[in-house]
């Protein structure tokens, strides 16, 4: 679609990409015998060290592998880089993948390799694999008056769908592309502008303003009750040497964003398909895991402490097991340690109060119903420990929207139902906004926020901004 993207640079950076690989080993053996770093080892004493040696072979597979990774990352799919975060994250995930599967085949063929000399060649190879994308991309960025590095696009239909795919366009900062305006049958739009861009006409005049104006690119974004003119439309353009898209009307059916696959040769667009997936998925669990392990282990004496002290309070059960509402809509059992009495369920709708937009608040910061051990355990966030083993079975993340009560769910307008597209976790982007000071209807937003920005990165910005938040104990109650 892009013409930075084409095949034929693509293949370029590839190339080049390979060619840096080697150049980055080359400096991270030089600068190991250049720094003042480690023990002192001259290049002439590499054979006293066992250090490694340059061989032909070697530098083939370093090569090799790098290229691999960078495919299967898919660093060269024009279609998974148009914007810079994507290509950076992708770049960067194949390549410490990569110096890791390096590090296990230098272990397992007995092979050495001097470790500051393997620090220096990953951090040096990151370097420039990144650095030479920021420079293409600023390169491409400061030649946009030229035309014909540019894409042409017109976008036919200035409503909902067209408005929304230029907004999000322009608010990405595609530097390739140039949006020369839009076609709509609206007859108070033809000669105004939306989002900056010119209404140049109607759609019946799609052919002419093509032509006119030398599009690359024409995306139909037509509202659902004007798709009956997508075919006509279609067979008027199909003669003319442009590429053709189609942005379907799903917006408001979709719980998350839509993907597209072929079942028999049919392309289906999936509505309700997991939000996270693939190799993402798998990082987040592997987080979940891992973390949730290291957190039991660290914090089991503080919880038998909990649980001894609230077993010594009213001889009540430890913990509380309340029905949520997960990922998709799942209900499970959701462990916390018990910081009310044992019947406050009964009394909650005695509790409830309704705004002034006829929302129900269920929360409060003075609840009788609390406990004195609760009201501590609260206060520090420790009744939600017991939640980590909801993520090592996998009902639960560390991060995500937080699990609502059913009754709370069927109340739900179907917007907010879009939290459930992702694993409900123990922390989120609402709880670090304002936890319990934010009720029901005003955290939704937030939790699709982060469905819609979601990353590995936001993740952990997420789980370190929420220590701060449990130490100064903020809207916890």
């Amino acid at each position: 679609m892009f013409k930075r993207f084409s095949t034929n640079n693509m293949v370029t950076l590839f190339l080049v990409d390979v060619l840096l690989v080697q150049i980055a080993l080359d400096l991270g053996m030089r600068l190991r015998f250049v720094l003042p770093f480690g023990q002192l080892i001259k290049a002439d004493w590499i054979g006293v060290y066992g250090g490694y040696a340059p061989t032909g072979f070697f530098h083939l597979g370093i090569g090799a592998l790098w290229a691999a990774a960078l495919m299967l990352g898919s660093a060269y799919s024009s279609r998974k880089v148009v914007f810079w975060y994507d290509e950076f994250q992708r770049v960067f995930l194949a390549h410490t993948l990569a110096a890791l599967a390096l590090a296990g085949l230098l272990y397992l063929g007995r092979i050495e390799l001097l470790r500051l000399t393997y620090l220096y060649f990953y951090l040096v190879c990151l370097a420039s694999l990144l650095g030479y994308r920021a420079l293409l991309r600023v390169y491409y960025r400061m030649r946009r008056r030229n035309s014909h590095e540019l894409t042409r696009v017109l976008v036919v239909g200035a409503g909902k769908v067209g408005g929304g795919l230029v907004e999000t366009l322009q608010s990405q900062h595609a530097t390739t592309l140039d949006l020369v305006g839009f076609l709509d049958d609206d007859a108070t739009k033809v000669g105004g502008t939306i989002h900056e861009l010119p209404v140049l006409g109607k759609v019946d005049n799609a052919t002419r303003i093509v032509e006119k104006y030398e599009i690359d690119e024409v995306i139909i974004a037509l509202p659902l009750h004007a798709h009956a003119r997508l075919a006509n439309l279609v067979a008027e353009l199909h003669q003319l040497p442009i590429r053709l898209h189609v942005v379907p009307d799903y917006f408001d059916l979709a719980f998350h964003g839509a993907t597209i696959e072929s079942l028999g040769g049919i392309p289906l667009i999936g509505l309700r398909d997991p939000a996270i997936d693939g190799f993402h998925r798998f990082g987040k669990r592997l987080m979940d895991i891992v973390l949730s392990m290291l957190v039991l282990l660290i914090f089991s004496p503080i919880m038998l402490l909990i649980a001894l002290a609230i077993k010594l309070e009213d001889r009540g059960p430890i913990f509380y097991r309340p029905l949520r509402v997960g990922e998709n809509g799942k209900l499970f059992e959701m462990l916390k340690f018990r910081s009310m009495v044992p019947n406050a369920e009964k009394l909650q709708t005695k509790l409830n109060q309704v705004d002034d937009r006829g929302k129900i608040l269920h929360k409060h910061a003075r609840d009788p119903r609390v406990t004195h051990i609760g009201r501590w355990i609260r206060r520090t966030s420790l009744d939600e420990l017991p939640q980590l083993i909801n993520v090592l079975r996998g009902e639960m993340s560390l991060v995500g929207p937080r699990p609502e009560q059913p009754w709370l769910v069927d109340k739900y307008e179907p917007w907010q139902r879009k939290r459930f597209a992702v694993p409900q976790g123990i922390t989120g982007w609402w709880q670090i906004n304002g936890r319990s000071d934010n009720p029901m209807h005003l955290h939704t937003e937030q939790d699709i926020y982060y469905i819609q920005h979601y990353s590995w990165w936001l993740d952990i910005q997420i789980l370190w901004r929420t220590i701060a938040v449990v130490l100064r104990g903020r809207g916890a109650y």
